[in-house]
């Protein structure tokens, strides 16, 4: 097992939509990417000028990555082998970023934004931090958006599941030509959040390991209704 890699090198990027923001997005990216990769939707996702939102985008520790002969690249955890249903990982390294996205919530607490106004979002790897993050904190989030992802060690997230989130609104959706992260296995993570009482809002596209218009569309949607409800 790899040692645990540094905190994050850089600070996250940070894009709010208006002033005095009420809300929060922490949105992870995928493997090999930073947290600019997902900043370009904001405008698409068509959100409503009131109330403004916080987006985070934290960007991943280098770490060396065994299934990628050891390359060093942003990552949330080491994958150490592939294979069309399943993955092994560094758990060490997942439950590393789950700390780094706790901090990053009790620092927007401090900042005046509670949990229950917090959604998590992630794509790849970064939804599997999603996942793990928000259905194992132990204080209600507004929500969890889960692209294209999966859940690597279904007994850590099932061991430590926290009850304040039994009734989390989830979006997870996947492409069904995803030949990086299969659609069974983001059909699976769906079985594991079933058994903890979580019921997501599941969404296909025919479409590779990536995000499409569409999909962007109905997050949008899906996140404007979460933050009407939470209000």
């Amino acid at each position: 097992m790899n040692t645990l890699a540094p905190l994050p090198d850089t600070p996250a990027l940070e894009i709010e939509t208006g002033s005095n923001p009420q809300f929060t997005v922490i949105w992870m990216h995928g493997l090999g990417a930073d947290g600019s990769d997902f900043a370009p939707i904001i405008p698409e996702l068509n959100l409503p000028e009131s109330p403004a939102v916080r987006f985070i985008f934290p960007h991943a520790p280098y770490r060396p990555v065994t299934c990628n002969g050891g390359y060093v690249m942003r990552a949330w955890y080491d994958i150490i082998s592939l294979a069309p249903g399943s993955r092994e990982i560094d758990e060490a390294g997942l439950v590393e970023s789950r700390t780094i996205v706790r901090d990053l919530i009790a620092r927007e607490a401090a900042r005046g934004i509670p949990s229950e106004r917090i959604v998590l979002a992630g794509f790849s790897q970064g939804g599997a931090v999603a996942y793990l993050t928000g259905l194992t904190h132990p204080a209600p989030l507004a929500g969890i958006i889960a692209l294209s992802t999966y859940i690597p060690s279904p007994a850590l997230l099932l061991d430590e599941f926290a009850e304040p989130n039994r009734h989390i609104p989830v979006f997870a959706a996947h492409g069904t030509d995803d030949d990086v992260v299969s659609l069974e296995l983001g059909e699976h993570a769906l079985d594991v959040v079933r058994k903890v009482g979580v019921v997501p809002e599941w969404r296909t596209y025919s479409m590779p390991h990536s995000v499409c218009l569409d999909e962007v569309v109905d997050i949008g949607a899906w996140l404007a209704r979460v933050i009407s409800q939470a209000r």
